[in-house]
């Protein structure tokens, strides 16, 4: 095959594309704003895309810069603006900024801090890691505000080790079996004789129970707790979360959208420039007023009530017989020629029995749960209500194939007690820590709606809804039922597959992964896994 390129050309392009005479090649080009115009124009265009790049872009430095100004700025062709990729990092910003980020749904992925890996007892300069907000640390509630974070630092701090004790008393490293390298076999670890056996055993352990005390302690941290938010996504996705955040009544998240703004303009600027611009400010006058909208709304046709958690209620699905024939009729769709009514048509007269059969035959496919049921298992929805701990939210929150609504964070709902709290002999000073948060959210609320949700824990019960099809259900149920996932999400996601089942009972068969088991060391079988990756690698 003869090469497109001149022996010249080639060395020009060698340091923009991986190669230059196969017909699959990476784009290496430094520039993200020519990665993503060379991407547009070359479906404008019957030229190869390294073509394109010798004969327009070469010898133009700004040549991606104005392709966009024209299309994106001129054309409005918003699809163009996801060509554009961006890596950000956010540090130290509130839980209710990174939940709010973290609510753009689509073509944008995070990565956060761990609350069950990294403690939150350190210092910094003599304080505490938590948001001294403006707004708050300018008002009359400032001392009280302070009081009440500091001490729910104090309290989490101090007993770090006293739960870490406890729990590894309650579930001793000689209960625990551990693979042996000689034979394969898990056995006791008193019975391990290889020194690097030992060794991996004590890192598992420890890693397992510190993880395990760090969850319990969590729900003692308040939404003002400092944490970090990696962020990846395209220049489109950006934009609109640029807009959300600019229109947001919480100083943090207005400042926060101004440095990402800023970091971003060093790298995808043409993709993000709209976030300031006339349609910038437009779609934040349209985003406020959707929210003031949505309040005075909620004002007229306030219905009051006062709910305690936890909660997990199936309150919208259809009869599985109809979600049967919908299902059905999906999968038969894509091999047919005829329209998708007339197909649902005849499935409907199908007797139960043979319906049933068709599911089941699709539930026996499965054989790990990575193997996700096909589409036409999306023609069916449900929808929760859902009352749960700050903390679990934080978990269940990062499940964006589906629609989720939730409310302001308050102290209304009541909280959660882990049952260790109870046990180690300090849930006195548990509760008196979330009577006194209570105490100073009180104080706050009228004056501050939105400011107030800082000082509140991540036990403390938090109100919200999921509407998801029964694809993603098996998605998220498997997944957030694994041994090593937090008890209180398990629980959670437990509770909606028994939800399901009992409306369903054969469409939830293609949950064939779901773990219905409690267990004490949740992490244990996990960090055994990643140990021998670790040990493989090496």
């Amino acid at each position: 095959m003869l090469s497109e390129f001149t022996p010249e050309e080639r060395k020009k392009l060698s340091s923009h594309f991986s190669n230059s005479d196969d017909s699959v090649f990476a784009i290496i080009t430094p520039q993200q704003v020519d990665r993503g115009a060379l991407m547009s124009r070359y479906s404008r265009t019957d030229k190869s895309m390294r073509r394109i790049f010798l004969d327009e872009f070469l010898a133009n430095e700004n040549r991606g810069e104005e392709f966009y100004n024209k299309v994106l700025i001129e054309y409005g062709d918003d699809s163009v603006a996801e060509l554009g990729m961006a890596q950000i990092a956010i540090e130290g910003i509130s839980n209710i900024a990174a939940k709010k980020i973290e609510d753009r749904r689509i073509g944008l992925s995070y990565l956060e801090k761990s609350s069950r890996y990294v403690s939150w007892d350190k210092k910094v300069n003599g304080q505490y890691k938590f948001l001294r907000e403006k707004n708050i640390m300018e008002s009359k509630f400032a001392d009280s505000y302070l009081q009440s974070c500091d001490l729910d630092f104090e309290i989490y701090s101090k007993n770090i080790e006293p739960m870490l004790k406890f729990v590894r008393e309650k579930e001793t490293i000689d209960k625990l079996k551990f693979k042996e390298s000689s034979t394969g076999n898990d056995v006791e670890f008193s019975k391990l004789k290889n020194e690097s056996d030992i060794k991996s055993a004590i890192f598992i352990y420890n890693a397992t129970t510190k993880a395990k005390a760090l969850d319990i302690l969590r729900g003692l941290l308040p939404a003002s707790t400092l944490t970090n938010v990696g962020i990846s996504g395209n220049g489109r996705s950006f934009e609109y979360l640029l807009t959300i955040l600019f229109s947001s009544e919480l100083d943090e998240e207005r400042a926060i959208a101004h440095k990402i703004k800023h970091e971003l303009d060093t790298t995808v600027k043409s993709f993000v420039r709209r976030s300031t611009d006339k349609y910038g400010l437009a779609m934040q006058d349209y985003l406020k007023s959707l929210h003031k909208k949505s309040q005075s709304v909620s004002k007229k046709y306030k219905i009051t009530s006062k709910r305690k958690g936890p909660l997990v209620k199936l309150v919208n699905y259809e009869s599985e017989v109809s979600a049967m024939d919908k299902v059905i009729a999906a999968i038969i769709y894509e091999s047919q020629r005829i329209s998708y009514d007339e197909i649902l048509a005849k499935v409907k007269k199908l007797s139960n029995s043979v319906k049933s059969k068709i599911i089941l035959d699709f539930v026996k496919l499965r054989t790990n749960r990575r193997q996700r049921p096909p589409r036409a298992f999306e023609m069916t929805d449900y929808t929760f209500d859902i009352i749960g701990n700050f903390g679990m939210f934080r978990d269940l929150h990062r499940h964006r194939v589906l629609t989720m609504q939730r409310q302001l964070l308050t102290t209304d709902h009541g909280y959660n007690t882990p049952k260790e709290i109870v046990e180690l002999g300090i849930q006195s000073e548990y509760d008196s820590c979330m009577k006194n948060t209570k105490r100073v959210f009180e104080l706050m609320r009228t004056k501050m709606p939105e400011q107030s949700q800082y000082v509140v824990n991540f036990a403390y019960n938090y109100p919200f809804f999921m509407k998801m099809n029964l694809r993603e259900a098996v998605h998220l149920i498997e997944l957030r039922t694994i041994p090593q996932g937090h008890i209180d999400y398990r629980q959670v996601a437990q509770k909606m597959f028994l939800e399901i089942h009992k409306k369903q009972p054969t469409l939830s068969k293609i949950i064939k992964f779901v773990d219905l088991k409690s267990y004490e060391l949740e992490r244990f079988e996990a960090e055994k896994r990643i140990e021998e990756k670790r040990k493989h690698s090496k």
